[in-house]
């Protein structure tokens, strides 16, 4: 396919614009895609506040986007298992395969891996993509391209769960209830665990939870959190703890309403990069503590989720915008957090 494209590009801190591009050839392992949907996430809302993620720093123009779902519309010549019409969800990172990570399967933690709307790589704020064949999942009949976008979050979601054991029976708590947290807690129910509390500070965040399947929600700036806790399970505690917040009080009261031997996941990230925790307490309750970083062979079942009706994407996503807004999409969803949960942006 021949021609050009509309590419969404970050000019500057809190500046977007638009680039006309040619539209990528793909290569003989790849497909080229016509993006329909693509997620707002976190990382893209920090780039466009701050110009940079640690040591990662935008150098514009940049393009921001790394969730996207669309519509395969050309093969490269080495490609058998998708066809041009096939709908398809994009994992958005193309590892080396060659590092020690990547051989012994924990591809998340590749050195070397080019991810979308990571600097200096470019993210699919665009009409078109090509990429690795390999990393497109085709779509059953019943998802469409707006899930398949969401199917990034959801794998967070579902490698936080499965980092942190989940099981039938269970008593778990998220803390944070933001669009990580979301899909957390429907993946901890997707896999059967028997009661997810949900702890946040935005009412309107809560009242999605509930919605969603959450047991109960509490909000901690009202309450005290591991008390209630402690209410709803009888004195006992919660077996475990995911922290989408990444704020200091959250981890620490997740160490408190845990049971002996009870596991910590932590997901988000703190503003600082640091916390002080009470190790003392993580000695003296055995408290196992594990940590996300992306996810990893989690695209088949979350997509399996969502298409047996086990997880609800659509309903986190509170917003939908259209590329040609995309400065008034990226504007709204940093300064209305208390009413955005998710926001989609429809390229096509």
């Amino acid at each position: 396919m021949t021609g050009s494209m509309k590419v969404a590009v970050m000019n500057g801190i809190g500046k977007m614009g638009f680039e006309t591009r040619p539209i990528p050839v793909p290569k003989d392992d790849e497909v080229l895609v016509k993006l329909e949907y693509v997620g707002i996430c976190g990382s893209d809302l920090h780039y466009y506040e701050n110009g940079r993620i640690g040591d990662y720093i935008v150098k514009p123009p940049f393009v921001l986007g790394h969730e996207p779902g669309g519509t395969v519309v050309e093969i490269g010549k080495n490609v058998k298992h998708l066809q041009v019409g096939d709908r398809v969800a994009l994992e958005p990172g193309k590892t080396c395969g060659q590092c020690e990570f990547c051989r012994t399967g924990k591809y998340n933690l590749c050195p070397d891996v080019v991810f979308f709307a990571t600097p200096p790589v470019d993210g699919v704020f665009q009409e078109y993509v090509a990429h690795e064949a390999g990393l497109c999942f085709k779509l059953p009949e019943n998802v469409d391209t707006m899930e398949g976008a969401l199917i990034e979050p959801l794998a967070v979601g579902f490698h936080a769960a499965m980092q942190g054991d989940a099981k039938m029976g269970q008593t778990a708590v998220v803390t944070g209830s933001g669009c990580i947290g979301l899909v957390t807690m429907m993946a901890l129910k997707a896999l059967g665990v028997s009661d997810v509390y949900v702890v946040d500070i935005m009412d309107k965040r809560l009242d999605k939870a509930m919605e969603l399947g959450a047991s109960a929600v509490i909000n901690g700036k009202e309450k005290n959190t591991v008390e209630e806790i402690m209410k709803l399970t009888d004195g006992r505690g919660c077996d475990l703890v995911i922290d989408t917040s990444g704020t200091e009080i959250c981890v620490k009261q997740g160490m408190e309403m845990l049971v002996k031997g009870g596991t910590l996941v932590l997901v988000g990230y703190s503003a600082s990069g640091n916390m002080n925790l009470p190790t003392s307490l993580i000695c003296d309750k055995e408290i196992t503590v594990k940590s996300v970083f992306r996810y990893r062979h989690i695209y088949p079942m979350a997509i399996k989720a969502v298409a047996e009706g086990k997880v609800n994407l659509k309903g986190i996503v509170t917003n939908i915008f259209n590329l040609d807004d995309i400065q008034n999409a990226m504007d709204k969803s940093v300064h209305d957090k208390a009413d955005i949960v998710k926001s989609v942006v429809k390229i096509s």
